[in-house]
């Protein structure tokens, strides 16, 4: 097991379990069986899903599970009637908070069967296994274009098979994938780091050396160390063991492109400028004063070389990103998200954070319990945004209508959002401690009204300029 796979082995605590859930939704039913057999060829064929983390003081390393059986990981739940969303975010609430089985492999799908006139999986896994773009190309792995795809043709003898209970023509991980153009597209939103973090990524466990190599890495350790702890709000404060998760109606991908070129500025820059109006609508709404607010959020940046293709593990680093909630005015909140994380593009926190969880892996629990503590005061929430396949896709063929997911929090930090598009929508979620977020739904609503602020904001200012 890498360094920094053990460090996310580590991080567990009651009151924050180190699992990666998402929710798939169909709009029609799911075959059982099938969905058994598409996660014994496809899922599967990732060996490190028939081994359990062991931690002990030599290291973390996997373990084979000997005697692995598929019904412990893939299991059958009914909602209870009338089995609607509020439902399915009550289960998804109470799953993020039970930890999975240390006796076997930390990954399970519960399939829910009733829920919505169609049927939903949730999907709930340990973060040591692999980060956000590595289990996209998983799931993308286990999906299909169309319902019924043709078999691929028959390979060498003893070569796994990967479709549809057929040899693949090729090994697991050059198998050509749905996803191949999610990798480039999520890449290039860190490709401003890729460069600097290219040997890291590869051998993090030397960051100290990096670090005295690099001019600009030491004044980034300089600048996070010298960050203060994050603005007060309700969103900070002591965490319980209880986790609500809730999620928004799609917003249309085209719109939000659409906005992001007329402005000038990247998609992202939209999504968190909306995702900044929400949570500041949100605190107004519980009598918070925002004006001049600034609340800090931890942003994963994928650092993952090109050529890594299905390989698992952790690639990923974090920037500490500054989301003015206290700006009402969505064009003048817009250019604040837009010029922080243009700055941020010049700086190697990604690279620092990653070399910094290696060393922790390395170090042991103490400092990093230490280390941990002291960054995730820095912040008050975890902010996630993964670039999701634009067409419709098929898992055990049934036709998928919506994707979730949340990415766990750590530390003090006890609120994460998450961001996913798919076949023409932007996906807003959210998870959080129920002492900071009693109702996440309350906040998750303000989404859709904060987009079309800012839609409504460009239009007007259209009208305005053609008219004068």
């Amino acid at each position: 097991m890498s360094a920094v796979d053990a460090a996310w082995l580590r991080l567990d605590r009651p009151h924050n379990l180190m699992m990666i859930v998402g929710v798939w939704v169909f709009d029609e039913a799911v075959d059982f069986g099938r969905f058994r057999r598409t996660v014994s060829e496809r899922f599967l064929r990732f060996d490190r899903f028939r081994c359990r983390p062991v931690d002990d003081v030599v290291g973390g390393y996997w373990e084979p599970d000997h005697e692995f059986d598929l019904d412990a990981h893939v299991r059958r739940v009914a909602l209870p009637a009338p089995a609607g969303q509020r439902e399915l975010e009550a289960l998804v609430s109470d799953l993020s908070g039970q930890a999975l089985d240390p006796r076997r492999p930390l990954w399970q799908m519960q399939v829910v069967d009733n829920y919505a006139g169609g049927a939903a999986i949730i999907m709930r896994i340990h973060h040591c296994y692999a980060d956000g773009i590595a289990l996209t190309r998983v799931f993308l792995a286990m999906t299909d274009l169309e319902r019924n795809p043709a078999p691929l043709p028959e390979a060498e003898p003893g070569r796994r098979s990967t479709r549809g209970g057929r040899r693949s023509a090729a090994p697991p991980e050059s198998v050509p994938l749905p996803g191949s153009a999610l990798l480039r597209e999520a890449l290039d939103e860190g490709a401003a780091w890729i460069g600097k973090a290219a040997r890291l990524a590869r051998h993090p466990e030397h960051a100290s050396e990096l670090a005295h190599q690099g001019f600009g890495l030491l004044r980034e350790i300089a600048h996070v160390a010298a960050l203060p702890d994050d603005q007060p709000s309700r969103l900070r404060g002591s965490l319980g063991k209880r986790k609500l998760a809730a999620w928004a109606d799609p917003l249309p991908f085209d719109e939000v492109r659409t906005i992001s070129k007329v402005l000038g500025c990247t998609i992202n820059d939209v999504l968190m400028a909306t995702a900044a109006g929400a949570i500041g609508s949100y605190l107004r709404s519980l009598g918070e004063d925002t004006d001049g607010l600034h609340i800090r959020a931890t942003v994963p940046v994928n650092l993952r070389d090109p050529s890594d293709g299905t390989t698992l593990g952790n690639r990923f680093g974090l920037v500490f990103l500054d989301l003015p909630v206290g700006i009402r005015d969505p064009l003048q909140r817009l250019r604040s998200v837009r010029a922080a994380m243009n700055e941020l593009k010049q700086s190697y926190q990604p690279v620092l954070l990653l070399g910094l969880m290696a060393a922790l892996g390395i170090l042991g629990e103490t400092a990093e319990e230490l280390a941990v503590e002291l960054l995730s005061r820095k912040a008050s929430l975890v902010a996630s945004n993964v670039p999701g396949p634009q067409r419709q896709l098929y898992l055990a063929g049934s036709r998928l209508s919506q994707l979730m997911f949340w990415v766990p929090q750590s530390g003090a930090i006890g609120v994460g959002i998450s961001i996913l598009t798919y076949n023409g929508q932007v996906q807003f979620g959210v998870i959080a401690d129920r002492k900071r977020i009693p109702d996440p739904r309350a906040l998750v609503e303000r989404f859709g009204r904060e987009f079309e602020q800012l839609v409504l904001a460009v239009l007007l200012g259209t009208f305005l300029k053609a008219a004068s």
